[in-house]
């Protein structure tokens, strides 16, 4: 059905989506199969129920894409979905000599309120360089190095989807 890639520190394991009914999802971890039945309990908490036992996860975006916080009890695991996608932009930036922290991007559909800055202007960490309009409320957005805008992949006025890239720093 679909194959991707969880990582969390070193560790890093292949899933691929065997099947999906409903709340019922087989999965292939590594090579080893499991059934599940997740249901989602309120916002962020999800029940997953495996063989006999319950679980009780919160997972919670860190902000970046495909990052999220996934949390048992009193165990916090930082993971990273890799999928096709992203293994096509990770592929395309390394080609490119661009790395992740290259691409600035919104986590949420908006629409693009105000772009700062312009395809070969110098910027400093911490330089709001783009506006997003979500959920009705305005968020800057600023670079996390001192670089140079390699190129704005977005105008003002544009609506974007969530995680997709608006401005690439060389």
């Amino acid at each position: 059905m679909s194959a991707i890639e969880l990582k969390t520190g070193n560790r890093s394991e292949p899933v691929e989506i065997l099947d999906q009914n409903g709340s019922n999802l087989k999965i292939m971890l590594g090579n080893k199969e499991y059934n599940l039945d997740i249901i989602k309990v309120e916002k962020n908490i999800y029940s997953v129920l495996l063989g006999n036992k319950s679980y009780d996860i919160e997972i919670v975006s860190s902000g970046k894409k495909n990052n999220f916080s996934v949390r048992y009890i009193c165990h916090s695991y930082n993971v990273k979905i890799v999928d096709a996608e992203m293994r096509y932009l990770k592929n395309r930036m390394k080609a490119a000599g661009e790395s992740e922290e290259n691409i600035i991007s919104c986590p949420m559909p908006g629409k693009i309120a105000r772009i700062m800055v312009k395809t070969g202007d110098n910027v400093e960490v911490g330089q709001v360089v783009i506006i997003v309009s979500a959920m009705k409320m305005e968020s800057e957005y600023k670079t996390g190095k001192t670089g140079r805008i390699k190129e704005v992949m977005v105008s003002e006025g544009d609506v974007i989807e969530a995680n997709m890239p608006l401005i690439v720093l060389e």
